[in-house]
């Protein structure tokens, strides 16, 4: 399990988590506090392999009756809208499409057409241009949010008492569903309304990178007769940190990418912590953080802080607020906050509820000048955490990913060719990455034979010579057009 899950000392008790809560500085209110309505959320990561074994066992021990995954609708957002309004006004593509192209698609922060006409003159110049395209901006306007699909919600199934049909209406998707999913059955009711009727809801995801790991283990006990699971893959080896820090980290957990390997040279992580603020950073928004971060880490830049009650909190992250939970230990500290108040807190930044901001600024401020701090500086200090908090990460998250990174990192570290073979099986079907990961073999110097059709078996497997060097032998399931006989 991952996610704010892994503040709870029970739950790490019971080997729901991986993460020790004590020893990170997780929150259990963060995960449930006493002012939380909702069910808690615990996040389910499966290999993603046997995912539909799992939805099968729980069909079968609830009841088929009892079990439904949850809808999810898709809603025309501007650039659709513009260009389902243009086909059905017969407009010709090209001119709808570079009228859609105009409105800003970024990314979590989503542009409305009536956004659009206001920030960006050339489309506010186009609506102005002829009647047809006037017409069809007006009718896009109004057909933005309008439900264009219904879906099935890629994790969520729910669990009832009793038959669901008695708590709300289901149908079943007529196309599109998994053929191997166990749950047939679909809700009408979407994930907030679920959340509103007080139903169980139970995420079961699909991770590969478990699928990996757990083949990586399996060929490493077959070879060396060594037994690596989740629970004793070491996570303070030394060169596994010197293998992040060179960025040869093709095929390991949410640290392969481009910008993360060139961070990561630049950071030359030591710790555990090190890769959690990686995960934690490396995102829109606080990844401006990271050269600052980096900098201060290898004291080529001046910490510097508020007030001096924040150095025990921050200083972990070189003065960087970084952490939802970093917020809440500081305002816990600096205003006498309960935890469940500070939770309070972080949803009401995270969701921009102006309403509750003011209320919380106002507490804020008198419970710091209570404690002694200056009115002035209590001021800055909420107004700066007011910006980060809306990009500020669940730690508890950050921690259970961290973990995952650097023990996949061991895997390649010390038993490179169990574990490229098994990236290499688990990726056999995208080509692109297949080569990718070819050719960091053939750089680690482990040759990659081709498929041969007397020797090659449906994954990738190794071969052992003589001369004690092993070769990695391409799977048959990685050729195209090639099937498996069932």
């Amino acid at each position: 399990a991952r996610g704010s899950a892994a503040g709870s000392i029970v739950a790490y008790s019971l080997f729901i988590t991986l993460v020790d809560p004590l020893q990170h500085g997780l929150i259990f209110e963060r995960f449930l506090n006493p002012g939380r309505i909702s069910m808690p959320d615990i996040d389910l990561d499966f290999r993603d392999d046997r995912r539909s074994e799992m939805l099968e066992y729980t069909a079968r021990k609830y009841g088929d009756d009892k079990v439904a995954q949850i809808i999810t609708f898709g809603t025309l957002g501007a650039r659709a809208a513009i260009r389902d309004v243009g086909r059905v006004l017969d407009i010709p593509l090209s001119e709808v499409d570079s009228a859609a192209k105009l409105v800003p698609n970024i990314p979590g922060k989503p542009t409305t057409i009536n956004d659009a006409l206001e920030e960006v003159p050339e489309f506010k110049q186009l609506y102005n241009s002829t009647g047809y395209f006037k017409e069809l901006i007006d009718t896009a306007s109004h057909m933005e949010g309008v439900v264009r699909n219904a879906g099935t919600h890629a994790a969520g199934v729910i669990i009832t008492d009793k038959p669901t049909i008695e708590y709300l209406p289901l149908h079943r998707p007529t196309s599109g569903s998994s053929e191997d999913n166990p749950i047939k059955t679909v809700t009408q009711f979407e994930m907030s309304h679920i959340d509103d009727l007080g139903m169980l809801k139970v995420d079961f995801l699909g991770l590969a990178t478990l699928t990996i790991m757990a083949r990586a283990c399996d060929l490493i006990k077959q070879r060396h007769g060594i037994e690596l699971n989740l629970d004793n893959i070491p996570i303070d080896d030394p060169p596994t940190f010197e293998l992040l820090g060179r960025g040869e980290t093709a095929g390991v957990f949410q640290v392969e990418g481009a910008g993360m390997r060139r961070y990561l040279v630049q950071m030359k992580p030591q710790t555990l912590d090190n890769v959690i603020a990686m995960v934690a950073l490396f995102r829109p928004g606080p990844m401006e953080f990271i050269p600052g971060y980096i900098r201060r880490m290898h004291n080529e830049e001046e910490v510097e802080y508020l007030h001096p009650a924040l150095e025990p909190i921050f200083e972990e992250t070189y003065g960087y607020p970084v952490y939802q939970e970093q917020l809440m230990f500081a305002v816990m500290n600096l205003a006498g906050y309960t935890a469940p108040e500070a939770d309070d807190l972080r949803k009401a930044i995270s969701k921009k509820q102006k309403d509750k901001l003011l209320k919380h600024r106002e507490k804020f401020i008198s419970g710091a000048t209570e404690k002694g701090i200056a009115e002035e500086t209590a001021r800055k200090i909420f107004d700066s955490w007011e910006e980060f908090a809306r990009y500020g990460f669940n730690k508890a998250h950050a921690a259970d990913y961290g973990v995952l990174a650097v023990q996949t990192a061991y895997l390649k570290t010390h038993y490179p060719e169990e574990y490229m073979t098994a990236v290499l099986s688990v990726n056999q079907n995208d080509t692109s990455k297949v080569a990718l990961y070819a050719a960091d073999c053939r750089r680690m110097g482990i040759e990659v034979a081709p498929p041969d059709v007397n020797i090659s078996e449906w994954d990738f497997s190794i071969e052992d010579h003589h001369e004690g060097k092993s070769t990695i032998r391409f799977g048959l399931g990685a050729v195209k057009n090639v099937g498996r006989v069932p």
